[in-house]
């Protein structure tokens, strides 16, 4: 992977890494105090931009506490952000959604990304009849 080149908007958020030994997701931090009312919406910025290499995009989600401890939910569920989105400007936001009161200060760890591959061409070929047997449908692997 070559190096990507990153912009941040702000010294109040630390530089992104990686938690050691735990993920190999990177963390984005809020980089302004955010108050929300329930219901509201809001774009949070993370205090960066960057310059992906030609055929890579960022994949960016919540972090599973994100919920419990703020309240709030990604509206797009998963964003993602492809190379084209590299100019000086182009800063990434979170798509903030409160189901509750809440309050996000300047560094508190919202969401996370990860680097991807895009996905290669492919082509899809009709058919009558996939020749497999019936899982049985959504949610037929149990809750266990």
């Amino acid at each position: 992977m070559p190096k990507i080149k990153i912009k941040y908007f702000t010294d109040k958020i630390e530089k992104l890494a990686y938690i050691g030994g735990k993920s190999d997701w990177i963390d984005l931090r809020a980089a302004e105090d955010i108050t929300m009312k329930a219901g509201e919406f809001k774009l949070i910025p993370l205090g960066v931009a960057m310059e992906l290499p030609k055929g890579y995009e960022a994949h960016v989600v919540p972090r599973s506490s994100t919920y419990k401890n703020f309240g709030i939910i990604q509206t797009n569920h998963m964003g993602v952000i492809d190379e084209t989105y590299c100019g000086d400007n182009d800063q990434w936001f979170f798509p903030a959604y409160a189901l509750r009161d809440a309050q996000i200060h300047t560094g508190d760890r919202i969401c996370q990304f990860r680097i991807m591959e895009h996905q290669p061409a492919i082509q899809f070929e009709e058919v009558e009849s996939l020749d497999h047997e019936d899982r049985g449908g959504i949610g037929s692997t149990g809750r266990k």
